[in-house]
């Protein structure tokens, strides 16, 4: 018999230590060796505007640079104020709606908090 701990999750018993880190091969949990609690998820992504401030879903940002508009031609003027941003995990940090462009994923990089 193992003097290893069977897996919180799933109640196996062929886990193993790596790194002061209990792991079960067969459901993938780990979780710490001293404490005997899980290991704490990655913190959460923080988004920053251009000048460093966190952004937040529901924010209003101003866009900070004229951005061209790939497929219909137009463009997206500095100063354009756009309200209630939806943060994602994507190529681009930002889902909005845009007043007379409609739906647009945008950078945060280009934007700055209001």
């Amino acid at each position: 018999m193992s003097a290893l701990p069977a897996c919180p999750k799933c109640q196996s018993e062929f886990t193993y230590e790596d790194a002061g880190v209990y792991i079960c091969p067969e459901c993938a949990h780990e979780w710490s060796a001293e404490a005997g609690d899980a290991v704490a998820e990655p913190a959460a992504k923080v988004y920053r505007d251009s000048a460093g401030n966190v952004l937040q879903d529901g924010d209003t940002v101003n866009v900070i640079k004229d951005l061209k508009l790939k497929g219909s031609g137009g463009t997206i003027k500095m100063g354009t104020k756009v309200k209630n941003i939806r943060l994602v995990d994507s190529d681009h940090d930002i889902d909005c709606k845009i007043d007379g462009f409609g739906a647009m994923s945008l950078k945060t990089e280009f934007v700055r908090k209001v």
